[in-house]
């Protein structure tokens, strides 16, 4: 029987619509911007996206029609103080810094009136559940999402109290359908929290599913953004790479900086 070469990651985009789903990962946004600089930058443009937390923010600001370059900007002059609100509350943050900072960025205001389709997860406090947002308010939909338990006080939606999506959709899916065409960027985690064995840490395979992961990526944080700059731009030199790499058995795999060498560190995204 005669065997076909395994198509590259390009190849794969270009052959028909795809979504990108991007996975939570604390500050992992800036790793998530840059894959989605290099597909731009290639002329690969998914036709909806889906996320959880840092996946969230940058999937659904990419969506709403914030311009790349303004996007990047806003990233790389990031600083603690445009976040960091410290008040009493169901946690450390008001993250009223945080909303401010969203609405100065988004285009639009109601999330369902983006320029593409975009579907972000967050947690229900009172139903302990996944809720997949696709309408509402733009701004507080993405908090929602990104509102780390203990870090920022939860987001409010029609009175209810919402969390970080990736407390149970670390990977972004919740708002993916069964045989969706998916590229799906996993930030690897080490998350105190979470279990090495945990299935939230497991690439997920299913038919459709292409899934890149980027080793070795900078650590950021609140106190470490320059990490974050530079995660930024060793994600975007890796998919640069990965879009020639043949996909294998569901997945694409790189280094950061090019350094795929035997007892290369691997410093991983917390998530």
């Amino acid at each position: 029987m005669k065997t076909y070469p395994a198509p590259s990651l390009a190849e794969w985009l270009a052959d028909r619509p795809f979504t990108l789903a991007m996975s939570s990962g604390f500050f992992g946004f800036f790793a998530h911007f840059g894959v989605v600089k290099a597909l731009a930058e290639n002329g690969i443009h998914p036709a909806r996206f889906t996320g959880s937390s840092a996946g969230a923010l940058v999937g659904a600001s990419v969506a709403a029609g914030c311009s790349l370059s303004a996007l990047e900007s806003r990233l790389l002059s990031l600083k603690k103080d445009d976040f960091w609100d410290p008040s009493p509350g169901l946690g450390l943050l008001a993250g009223n810094h945080f909303r401010d900072m969203l609405g100065q960025l988004l285009p639009v205001t109601e999330l369902a009136n983006s320029s593409r389709p975009v579907a972000v997860s967050a947690w229900h406090g009172r139903h302990r559940r996944t809720r997949v947002l696709r309408s509402g308010n733009a701004v507080e939909a993405i908090y929602a999402s990104c509102a780390v338990p203990g870090l920022f006080q939860p987001a409010r939606i029609d009175g209810q109290r919402y969390w970080d999506g990736g407390i149970a959709d670390r990977h972004g899916l919740a708002g993916t359908w069964p045989g969706e065409r998916v590229l799906y960027h996993h930030l690897q985690s080490r998350s105190p929290w979470r279990s090495r064995q945990s299935q939230a840490l497991v690439p997920p395979q299913r038919p459709n599913l292409v899934t890149l992961t980027i080793d070795a990526l900078p650590r950021s944080g609140p106190n470490k953004l320059a990490q974050g700059y530079l995660a930024l731009e060793h994600a975007y030199d890796a998919t640069q790479r990965a879009l020639s790499q043949p996909i294998t058995v569901g997945r694409v795999h790189v280094f950061a900086n090019d350094m795929e060498k035997p007892g290369c560190p691997q410093s991983e995204q917390p998530g």
